[in-house]
């Protein structure tokens, strides 16, 4: 950030665009917050007159009319190139997300992304989360290309109120519908199971199933899949369900979104047991038959992957599991692999990278939040240490919605911490999990200080996130197949 002295304010500098007639450019007014600056013509915005600038603030209707006048801030589709999701909790980590993005060459990024349960912890709408990404776009000047990802949508109605506000990534999330007691029924539980499934919304009868499976050879690059007779049930009983209804909500998303450019990802991954390469193939093998398009899916691979912290079990299975995942997604796609609960997986990224040769999303959130905590530790200690607080007194309730296995009694104990050891907190297993699961309680309780403090010490927020996102994208830069 510099004066310019075109304007005599504090611009951001690669904010400056200028089109036509009209320039527009991102400022920091310290008595208004961030506001948008036009000279020129200016119709369709809302603001005050300052001579011949006008300065508009950052509402829903002026991000609206700046997606319309340049079309570079709009979302877009990525299609299968190499692929990032950088979630955003607070609304305040764009400009660290792009900074990072622009060292990472071929990675597409996703830098508007919000499940609904996080909206609901966090207290904002789709629209906002579209709209902050906007305005940090805006204001790196990223011209190259974004996308928005409506995470881990599980309803129709979560659909539209994400489709209507512009986002062009859908997550359908069938996870409620996946039947986990499958993984280890026993052969006459199984043929009940399959016996019982929706076959009116699948379109076919049990009869159908078996002369569509059994006694077929599935070509992969590399050798063959087949079904036996109890292979088959388990993955129907386990998915057959999960199959409808991402049928359902594809077609429902095809109804709304019209002529408008869209892909989606199918999400299985936040499942008690993992997902085999047979339970994989008949998942994409249903979905092409129903008319399912999607461009990535986020299987249940081996292994534990918890939030905010690396992977949990054997590498070595974990390479041959993400191999086997990937030989299916190209031989009955091409499709990406989709990596979620992602962040901090730094031991896993160059296997994913190997195994899909680039064809992969990588899906993270609560880590950018978690390096926000890390800046208010080093600018703020005053402010972190009621935060850390505040999650050994709220883990055991918020923990109950993810899978994590901290425990709070190996966390480090705040009244033996300097505050100059406070950053390090962040960096310890236990108190970094605790920290990314209560964040929907801090935010209720320090959310407003908490904001106040990171615009107040940006320099610093953006550059722990911009570090932290260089570790993630470095495996993937460059190993993209293109859109």
């Amino acid at each position: 950030m510099n004066t310019d002295p075109l304007f005599d304010l504090p611009v951001y500098p690669a904010s400056i665009i200028r089109a036509g007639e009209t320039t527009y450019f991102l400022l920091r007014d310290q008595g208004q917050g961030k506001r948008l600056g036009i000279l020129g013509p200016a119709a369709g915005f809302e603001g005050e007159r300052a001579g011949e600038l006008l300065l508009c603030p950052l509402t829903p209707a002026n991000a609206v009319a700046l997606r319309a006048a340049l079309p570079w801030l709009r979302p877009q589709t990525l299609g299968l190139q190499t692929s990032a999701g950088c979630g955003d909790r607070l609304g305040l980590a764009t400009p660290g997300h792009v900074r990072s993005v622009r060292k990472a060459a071929g990675v597409g990024p996703i830098l508007a992304q919000q499940s609904m349960r996080e909206n609901a912890r966090t207290g904002r709408t789709p629209q906002e989360v579209l709209d902050d990404a906007t305005w940090g776009v805006l204001q790196e000047g990223w011209q190259v290309g974004y996308g928005a990802d409506a995470d881990h949508l599980k309803t129709p109605a979560d659909a539209d109120s994400t489709a209507a506000s512009g986002y062009t990534f859908f997550t359908i999330d069938p996870g409620e519908h996946v039947d986990d007691s499958a993984h280890s029924a026993a052969p006459a539980q199984l043929t009940g199971k399959v016996a019982a499934l929706p076959w009116a919304a699948l379109e076919m009868q049990p009869d159908d199933l078996y002369r569509r499976y059994l006694g077929h050879a599935f070509e992969l690059e590399r050798g063959r899949l087949f079904f036996d007779e109890q292979s088959l049930l388990r993955a129907a009983a386990k998915y057959g369900r999960a199959v409808a209804h991402v049928a359902r909500m594809h077609r429902h998303l095809a109804s709304i979104l019209s002529e408008r450019p869209w892909e989606m990802e199918v999400s299985v991954d936040e499942t008690a047991t993992p997902t085999s390469h047979l339970e994989h193939l008949y998942i994409a093998l249903e979905l092409r038959r129903l008319g399912v398009c999607w461009v990535s899916l986020a299987p249940r691979y081996v292994g534990r992957f918890e939030k905010g912290v690396d992977f949990i079990g054997d590498l070595d299975a974990l390479q041959a599991d993400l191999a086997g995942h990937a030989a299916i997604a190209r031989a009955f796609g091409p499709y990406k692999l989709s990596l979620h609960s992602g962040s901090d997986k730094f031991s896993v990224y160059p296997l994913i990278v190997e195994a899909t040769g680039g064809l992969v999303h990588l899906k993270t959130a609560g880590t950018s939040y978690l390096e926000a905590l890390r800046a208010i530790a080093q600018v703020q200690p005053g402010l972190f240490r009621p935060i850390y607080a505040l999650a050994f007194e709220r883990y055991d309730e918020d923990r109950k919605t993810y899978h994590v296995s901290a425990e709070a009694a190996r966390a480090p104990r705040l009244e033996y911490l300097t505050d100059n050891a406070l950053p390090a907190v962040l960096d310890q297993f236990d108190a970094r999990e605790m920290l990314h699961v209560t964040f929907g309680s801090a935010l209720q309780r320090y959310g407003d200080a908490i904001k106040t403090t990171l615009r107040a010490h940006e320099d610093a927020h953006y550059a722990a996130i911009e570090a932290h996102f260089d570790r993630h994208l470095a495996a993937f830069a460059g190993k993209g197949e293109g859109k």
